[in-house]
């Protein structure tokens, strides 16, 4: 019991240090800005390489589920890392917009994709079923703190070696190190078996994917994914925007930093709560907070507000990220939960893909944010009147299909 349980602490800090890595993502912001006044582009071919990233990450997420399920976490988190490296670096060797498309949103999208589908099902299955939360919750920690430290990396490296350089530095640094950690992931063996209280649902049942899609909770877990990732995304990708033009001045930098350490505490400490009180009513208390918060969000016109605001919806986007991963193995067992929480992931993409668009969209025709605030606090009340009500899937499937069919 004790060396596994070591064993499994290994494992938790090594994803959440991939995840770390895999939190370039968020330095794109930087780089759009130089690509826009340095290079010329357009606002939306610098958003671009950003938006089809998102859209392969959260495609990505799929195989690299199904991977991990069958082959383990190493090998698919270990060629995550190559991927995430090799996009970026090729980046640097074709400097144009089809380029960058191709290397950084589609290679490095597609890395970032498949490593994160492998961190978090690795980690919980060495742990006890009433510790996913939690577990959960530190794992993708690293995803929330990344830009604290990315962003001024990203700005050093750029004044010293210029923007395309950058891309290659980052590009082999990361992808060493995640290859490296990667070879720290394993799943304990016991969790080959399933009649191990450890892999298996709340339900005594490890369900495979269509077992799941049969079942009317997931669509539930969906829809609230979805609705959270809306709103969460929305407020990350013009947060700036929104400070300047509610307060009059740019306090963007100050901003970035204070959510960027409240989406990550959002992780752990949802995740803990969720284990003691469960996952549906720890996230419709979350969208409660949000619903409130975003009616309100359009009166908010001082820095304190909105950093008060902001802080109340990036923890919820970030409790997210821990409890839905969590309500996957309660709900559906963790023998199958790479490829399984891959399905529900897709609602991340379908909101990273739509929301900021939609906002910018409502934000050209009325000139502020306060329909976007509006619509989004009503998807966050209806997302919480969703997560009083949903709760684990009934035994209707039979055990024995589920156990001996489990992919």
């Amino acid at each position: 019991m004790s060396k596994g349980f070591n064993r499994g602490w290994i494992v938790v800090i090594s994803g959440l240090c991939i995840n770390l890595m895999f939190g370039v993502l968020y330095a794109w912001s930087i780089f759009s800005a130089q690509l826009s006044s340095t290079y010329k582009w357009t606002s939306v071919e610098a958003s671009l390489p950003y938006t089809v990233a998102i859209v392969m990450f959260a495609l990505v997420m799929l195989v690299g589920g199904r991977l991990q399920d069958a082959f383990g976490p190493r090998i698919v988190a270990t060629a995550g890392g190559v991927f995430t490296g090799l996009g970026l670096v090729l980046s640097s060797v074709f400097p144009n917009l089809t380029g960058v498309i191709l290397c950084f949103g589609v290679l490095t999208g597609a890395g970032i994709g498949m490593g994160y589908s492998a961190t978090t099902p690795a980690a919980v299955k060495w742990f006890k079923p009433e510790q996913k939360g939690l577990i959960a919750g530190i794992v993708v920690t690293g995803f929330g703190l990344a830009s604290l430290y990315i962003a001024p990396l990203t700005k050093f490296l750029m004044a010293s070696y210029g923007m395309f350089a950058t891309f290659k530095i980052l590009g082999i640094a990361f992808g060493l190190i995640i290859v490296i950690l990667a070879q720290f992931l394993s799943v304990p063996q016991t969790s080959a078996q399933p009649t191990t209280a450890s892999s298996q649902a709340i339900t005594g049942i490890d369900y495979s994917w269509k077992e799941m899609l049969r079942t009317p909770q997931f669509y539930l877990l969906w829809l609230m994914f979805l609705a959270g990732s809306m709103t969460g995304l929305m407020l990350i990708g013009h947060l700036a925007k929104i400070a300047t033009l509610q307060t009059g001045t740019s306090m963007g930098v100050a901003l970035v930093a204070m959510i960027a350490i409240s989406n990550a505490l959002g992780r752990p400490v949802s995740g803990f709560i969720s284990d003691k009180i469960g996952r549906g009513r720890t996230m419709a208390i979350l969208y409660l907070l949000q619903a409130v918060t975003l009616a309100m969000f359009s009166s908010f016109d001082s820095f304190a507000t909105i950093l008060a605001g902001a802080m109340v919806i990036t923890f919820s986007y970030g409790a997210m990220l821990a409890v839905y991963p969590s309500a996957v193995g309660d709900f559906y067992g963790t023998r199958n939960m790479g490829f399984n929480y891959a399905i529900l992931f897709t609602a991340w993409g379908v909101a990273g893909f739509f929301g900021p668009l939609a906002a910018g969209y409502l934000l050209d025709r009325t000139g502020g944010y306060g329909t976007a605030f509006m619509v989004c606090s009503v998807l966050c009340a209806f997302a919480a009147a969703l997560g009083l009500i949903v709760k684990p899937p009934q035994t209707t499937i039979a055990t024995s299909s589920a156990l001996v069919n489990p992919a």
